[in-house]
């Protein structure tokens, strides 16, 4: 099976989170060798921007999970379901996960709002702005929004039982060809 094409957003997404792992690498490597080797110089802040950079990282890969069924969910269970019943799963499956990413938006930008209007910092020496953190909620929310949305869209509209049914969904893309399939 060739794995599906990726578009540019796909590639903007996992290219920044490759990005900002390898940045969470040195940080962590600079902190290691630092305080090993040279103790005087030895930055305080490592652990505190490798959990900043991880978080965003982890945030802005959730939609590329939504896409490729990434998240955790009963496979199990819809395995044993008639392809017609899979589809009302997962379209429920789809509401849920859109409440959820709703909320994540809207108590995201709060948080992030009041942290801004605060002006709340880290508590290190780097007193790193805590808006910008508190950011990644409000962004990974609308990424998984975006996905599930299409997602949602694709079992109501253009479902089709023979490439769709659990397992065999190679993208969560919305079809170029916009005519339905017939229902079995």
């Amino acid at each position: 099976m060739t794995p599906p094409k990726l578009t540019r957003s796909d590639r903007i997404e996992r290219g920044l989170v490759g990005l900002l792992g390898l940045l969470a690498m040195i940080v962590g490597m600079v902190q290691v060798l630092g305080r090993y080797l040279f103790p005087a110089h030895a930055i305080s802040w490592a652990e505190e921007v490798i959990v900043y950079l991880v978080v965003w990282g982890v945030m802005i890969i959730s939609g590329q999970l939504v896409k490729t069924d990434g998240h955790v969910r009963p496979d199990l269970v819809l395995r044993i379901m008639p392809p017609w019943l899979q589809r009302w799963m997962e379209v429920f499956n789809c509401l849920v996960a859109l409440a959820f990413c709703f909320g994540m938006v809207w108590y995201g930008i709060d948080t992030a709002q009041t942290s801004f209007s605060l002006d709340e910092t880290s508590s290190t020496d780097l007193q790193f702005p805590m808006w910008i953190y508190y950011s990644s909620l409000p962004v990974g929310g609308l990424l998984m929004t975006v996905r599930y949305v299409i997602r949602l869209l694709r079992f109501l509209l253009w479902y089709d039982p023979g490439t769709m049914a659990l397992g065999h969904i190679p993208d969560h893309e919305i079809p170029t060809n916009l005519t339905r399939p017939a229902e079995h």
